[in-house]
């Protein structure tokens, strides 16, 4: 069933891009990239209702693609759900309804990965977006920020993502945080450098997700 789901997501996409490419300096663009390892696992269901928001602010033209933090993510495998908007709003209701159940199904599921690959995320996620043609591109990252990589897993290296916004969600403080809160505010000064210096728009922390209604309004 997942499969199946996947592929009738991809596809969708690949033939809604031109509906964005036509109207790209107004349509959105968005990647939300869900952390599934360890204890933030825990935090899915939370994300399962800040899709379901984005959804209701999304139009016609706009895309949306929803996936997995994994051991290694720079893979279509862990893409969840999503889609181009179509000008029919039956239609449209109809994407956005297969979203929802896909992410209810994966919410279900409770999946936890023992690494996390967030570059590998980006990488993906960055890859998606520049084909969309939309004018406004955003990589949602709900994740603790606490990226943990297998020996094998090669992730040390510049990365480009000129012209995307960048908006860490969620992101929930660690044991160790707890005890030294310089290890929190080092690891998203890290991420901050690395997603700039990649060219990004903006680096954004939102802990408090009631901000992003005003954000996601500004993006068209």
């Amino acid at each position: 069933m997942r499969k199946a789901i996947i592929n009738v997501v991809i596809i969708a996409a690949l033939f809604c891009v031109p509906n964005c490419t036509d109207s790209k300096s107004h349509a959105r663009a968005i990647f939300m990239l869900i952390d599934v390892s360890g204890t933030y696992a825990e935090e899915v269901g939370k994300a399962a209702t800040v899709v379901n928001y984005l959804l209701s602010g999304l139009e016609a033209g706009d895309s949306i693609m929803v996936a997995g933090i994994n051991s290694r993510s720079f893979s279509e495998k862990l893409i969840i759900a999503g889609a181009t908007f179509d000008s029919r709003p039956s239609k449209r209701n109809a994407q956005k309804k297969m979203i929802c159940d896909a992410m209810q199904e994966f919410a279900s599921k409770k999946e936890s990965s023992s690494y996390t690959d967030i570059t590998g995320a980006l990488i993906q996620a960055t890859s998606y977006l520049n084909e969309t043609g939309c004018k406004h591109k955003t990589v949602l990252i709900f994740s603790d920020m606490k990226e943990d990589l297998d020996k094998k897993t090669i992730r040390s290296f510049p990365i480009d993502m000129k012209g995307i916004s960048v908006v860490a969600l969620n992101v929930t403080k660690l044991r160790s945080d707890n005890i030294d809160p310089r290890l929190y505010l080092n690891r998203l000064n890290w991420w901050e450098k690395r997603v700039i210096d990649a060219g990004a728009e903006e680096w954004i922390v939102m802990n408090d997700l009631t901000r992003l209604e005003d954000y996601v309004g500004t993006r068209r």
